[in-house]
């Protein structure tokens, strides 16, 4: 029985996924999914995951479609390196308290600003008025502080003194404004040494790898979105605007 990933390397959930699969020799049949093309409301994707999200794993009539609980499903199924999850409780402590904050704490602020400072525009041809931009940017800001004062702090990594599984999903998220040419790290010494620590933890070629997507997103064609992909777009830029 094979395992299938469903990735759209663009989104920071699918990216570590991916990266962890990679990093543990975990075999897998990779099925992309463009998102920014839609592909996720297809009726095809649709019979797969009801939800229309991603990542997903199936392994035959199996399926999980949170990226933690597929974290978590690889590593209690391969027995990963325990430094993924350390079997101390403080230290899963450390792991669960960042996995339980970053949803809200960090991807959606993270994702926000992806799409008010780069895809909206490029899709829609229409900025972000320029006070909802600043205010996203802010609540960016904020929340990497909180990230690097309560969570990382002055230990090498979020659990103490060597990569975990907080660290991998911390910095995928972490680097989507990126994406947009906005260097979170730029000008934060203490994030940005925690960051090139993982980067080499993970290796500089899969991490490489792993974003090419992300970082190439500038360059993306639109003109053969569907219009109503564009209608639903349009919608989030309303709502965003708010």
């Amino acid at each position: 029985m094979s395992l299938e990933l469903y990735l759209d390397l663009i989104s920071p959930p699918c990216r570590s996924v991916y990266v962890f699969a990679k990093l543990n020799n975990i075999r897998f049949d990779y099925f992309p999914v463009d998102l920014l093309r839609g592909d996720h409301h297809s009726k095809e994707f649709e019979a797969i995951n009801m939800l229309k999200t991603v990542p997903v794993l199936k392994e035959g009539d199996f399926t999980l479609v949170e990226s933690i609980a597929i974290l978590m499903y690889l590593i209690r199924k391969y027995r990963t390196s325990i430094y993924w999850y350390p079997p101390d409780v403080q230290l899963r402590g450390l792991i669960d308290e960042y996995l339980a904050w970053q949803h809200e704490g960090i991807h959606i602020k993270m994702q926000k600003f992806l799409w008010s400072k780069l895809l909206i525009p490029l899709i829609t041809g229409q900025e972000m008025p320029k006070e909802r931009h600043e205010e996203i940017l802010a609540d960016v800001n904020m929340n990497v502080q909180m990230f690097t004062d309560h969570f990382l702090k002055d230990k090498p990594f979020i659990a103490g003194n060597i990569i975990s599984l907080a660290d991998l999903v911390a910095v995928m998220e972490l680097m989507q404004p990126v994406g947009a040419s906005y260097n979170i790290f730029m000008g934060k010494p203490k994030l940005n040494a925690w960051r090139q620590r993982v980067e080499d933890s993970v290796g500089p070629r899969l991490f490489e790898e792993a974003h090419a997507r992300l970082l190439n997103i500038k360059k993306w064609d639109t003109s053969f979105l569907e219009p109503s992909v564009k209608e639903k777009i349009i919608a989030m830029v309303e709502n965003m605007a708010k």
